[in-house]
Formats: C-alpha cells, sequence, structure tokens
C-alpha cells in the first residue's frame, strides 16, 4: 500500500481499516454462505470421531501455520467455556520426522487430520502426502486450502491474512459447535438415546439445543445458522475495534517502525491461545506473507526481526517451575530487552498477571509497549500499563482472537507503508 503523502498517520491508519473491514466482510459473507452448512456437518462428523476415542491431529510446516497448528490444538484441549469436555488434539510441525512418517506412525483410524498451509508452499507437496497418509489410516482429513483433503475449506481470497482469519474464525467455530453434538449424544452414530434436551446454562451459547435428539438436520440447520452468526459477531467487534482505535494503530505502527529502523527487534508474548497469536506475529514479521501462486516479492516488504518469547518449552518450563508463571516473560525480556525493542503483548483479559510483569519490565528497560486487550481493557487498559491499548472490547475469547489478529495484520501493513506520512 503506498498511501498519500503528506496525510497524518491516523488518516492513514483510518482509510487503511475501513478498506480491510470490507475486504474481510465481503469475503467472510462469501466463505460463510458457501461454507456453513459444510462446516454444521462437518462437527457431526468429528463428534462421532471424538466419540469413538479419536483425536485431532493439526498439521503444518511454515511459520504463520505453525502458529494455527498451535492454535487449534490448544483450543480443543483447554476449552475456555466453563463445562465444555477437552477433547484430545496434537498438533505435528515436522521437528521430530517428516510429516508423513510421524503421521503414519501416530495416526489413528478413528483421527481427524487438519492441514495448515499452501499448495505452493515449500512444504505444499510434502502436507499433501501426509493428507494422502492420514486417509489410507482411515482419518477424516481437513484443509484450509486445496491440499487433496476429503474436506476443503478453502477461503475465497488470495490475501493471505484474510485467508487466515477467516480459517482461524472457521477451526474456532469447529471447536465451538463439535460441542453441540455431545449434548445431543442421540445424534451420534452407534447411540440409541432419544430425548428432547434441556441445555440450562449453555442456551445463551446454543439458543437451538432444545431439539428432539432423533431430528439430525434440524440440528445441523441450526449449527450453520450459528455459524453464520458468529462471523457477524467478528465483524461487529472488528468494526467496534478499529473504529475506535486509528490514532492508537497509527502510534502503535509508527513507533515499532521507528525502533525496527533503529535496530530494533519486535518483542511478542501472550499466553494460551495468545501465544499461538504472537507466533503467528513473529512468523509475519519474520517472513512477510506472499499470495498464493506468486513471488515472495509480491508484497515487496522486507523481514523484521522479531522474538517469540512463547518458542522455548524449556525455558517457559524453567522459569515456571523455578520461579513462578508469573515471570516466564519478565524474565526472559530482562535477558534479551535493549534500547529500540518494542514489546507487543497479546491478552484477551487485559489482566494477565505474566503479561502486567512482562510489560513493567519492559517499560522498567525504556522499551516500547503495545497491548491488545479484550473485555474492558483489563487491568493493562485500566491503569495505563502500555504505550498503545487497543481494546477489543467483548468478553467472548474466539471472538476477540480473531479481532486481534485483524489488529496485528493491520499493523504489520502499516509499519511498511509509512514513507508517505
Amino acid at each position: 500500500m503506498t498511501p498519500a503523502a503528506g496525510l497524518p498517520p491516523e488518516r492513514v491508519a483510518a482509510g487503511l481499516a475501513e478498506r480491510r473491514l470490507a475486504q474481510r466482510r465481503t469475503s467472510g459473507e462469501e466463505y460463510f454462505a458457501e461454507s456453513a452448512e459444510r462446516l454444521a456437518e462437518l462437527c457431526h462428523r468429528m463428534a462421532e470421531r471424538f466419540a469413538r476415542g479419536g483425536r485431532l491431529i493439526a498439521i503444518g510446516r511454515e511459520p504463520a501455520a505453525r502458529s494455527d497448528v498451535r492454535h487449534v490444538t490448544v483450543e480443543f484441549v483447554h476449552p475456555v467455556i466453563v463445562g465444555k469436555r477437552a477433547l484430545p488434539a496434537l498438533g505435528l510441525t515436522g521437528d521430530g520426522a517428516p510429516l508423513p512418517v510421524e503421521l503414519s506412525l501416530i495416526a489413528m483410524p478413528e483421527d481427524i487430520v487438519m492441514a495448515f498451509g499452501e499448495p505452493g508452499d515449500r512444504s505444499g507437496a510434502e502436507l499433501a502426502g501426509t493428507l494422502a497418509a492420514g486417509r489410507a489410516r482411515g482419518a477424516l482429513t481437513v484443509a484450509f486450502s486445496r491440499l487433496g483433503a476429503e474436506v476443503e475449506l478453502e477461503p475465497p481470497t488470495e490475501d493471505p491474512f484474510v485467508r487466515q482469519e477467516l480459517a482461524e474464525t472457521a477451526y474456532h467455530v469447529l471447536w465451538e459447535l463439535v460441542h453441540v453434538f455431545f449434548e445431543h449424544r442421540g445424534l451420534l452414530e452407534g447411540r440409541a438415546e432419544r430425548r428432547v434436551h434441556d441445555v440450562g446454562a449453555s442456551s445463551f451459547l446454543y439458543p437451538f439445543l432444545a431439539e428432539q435428539e432423533s431430528d439430525l438436520e434440524a440440528v445441523l440447520a441450526d449449527v450453520a445458522a450459528s455459524a453464520h452468526m458468529k462471523f457477524a459477531e467478528v465483524c461487529e467487534l472488528r468494526e467496534q475495534t478499529l473504529r475506535g482505535a486509528h490514532d492508537a494503530l497509527a502510534a502503535a505502527a509508527t513507533s515499532l517502525r521507528q525502533g525496527l529502523d533503529g535496530g530494533g527487534r519486535l518483542i511478542a508474548l501472550g499466553n494460551g491461545g495468545s501465544a499461538t497469536d504472537a507466533t503467528d506475529v513473529v512468523a509475519d514479521f519474520l517472513s512477510p506473507p506472499v499470495r498464493p501462486g506468486r513471488p515472495p516479492a509480491a508484497y515487496g516488504w522486507p523481514g523484521r526481526p522479531a522474538i517469540d518469547l512463547g518458542a522455548d518449552a524449556a525455558i517457559l518450563t524453567a522459569l515456571a517451575n523455578d520461579i513462578g508463571s508469573e515471570a516466564i516473560f519478565a524474565r526472559q525480556i530482562i535477558a534479551h530487552g535493549k534500547p529500540g525493542d518494542t514489546v507487543l503483548t497479546l491478552s484477551t483479559s487485559g489482566s494477565s498477571l505474566s503479561v502486567l510483569d512482562a510489560l513493567g519490565e519492559a517499560r522498567r528497560r525504556g522499551l516500547e509497549t503495545i497491548a491488545l486487550v479484550g473485555y474492558d481493557g483489563g487491568r493493562i487498559g485500566a491503569e495505563g500499563l502500555a504505550d498503545h491499548v487497543i481494546v477489543s472490547p467483548s468478553q467472548y475469547i474466539p471472538r476477540i482472537q480473531e479481532a486481534q489478529a485483524t489488529v496485528y495484520h493491520l499493523l504489520r501493513e502499516l509499519v511498511e507503508c509509512q514513507e508517505g506520512w
């Protein structure tokens, strides 16, 4: 993007945000119109496999794809909706062996293999071969691009940021709505239970669950409608987030670019799903995205130095075990932080102790700080604990994370369009 020369940064950020919001709404409406029914059917098929002892196995090799692998697995294993069951999920990224070999050794017939990546990636052929290995083992295979999976949910856009965001919403929807069929256990293959189900406290999340358990088609239709509803919710949250944050987003991009141009680095961190988003941010800075089928220079962006503080399990577990979980990021900032660095934190609550301690340590060392937060901003927003705070005002974690992905993708783009400001 080349902005008109002389425009103030907040005007550039506002104009870009409006264009990108419209782009995401248009692509998403097309995507969910085409995919909602298939997502509902896939939820049912996944629930049947989980009920028979199957697992979700996510696979990916490229830097950004690895973040989605980790994100979807943490969502299934660590459910954030109270009362929902933990479901078994593993992430394979080719660290121990080539992916087809590793999957062939691990996969079982009832598993679900979910691939992240593009056919034109360096690892595209390996992903396709891994999916073939999964099918040979009897697994259900799923992908968000054309990799030869049984179920392919490809976004209708070439923009890599929008493709990633739509895939994230889709796998969040799968995680959220697969639980519907555990509430309707009579709809799972091999079960004879047939009753009217009162969902009680779950009704605000799934208002359609009080259905006859013999009426699969009705439940599938309502699950598809819920997928549409969840996409509409994230569109609204993106707009609420960005239309109130033009100044903060422009200022964050300006300070980050200045730090990078001066030899500084981006240092990103978060917990759980937010840790995987920090991984995605770092991937986008280190290895700028490309449009499928186009050369790496399609954007013309340089790689930028960035560090993911959640990347090393040995460091995280050592610090958590020996000092306490609150120190897992602050101690790394002590080790790595230097003048010119910028610390980017992601937190859905805005009050995670490890994030608060990291921001405090960063400020003591004179580092610039950016915080993407949910809810009402939490302590970070209320106490002004970061230099630039962007709030996604929601209490629902999947939608917060989806809106935050749009924010940090815009931040990445704004960092590279400053010459005309």
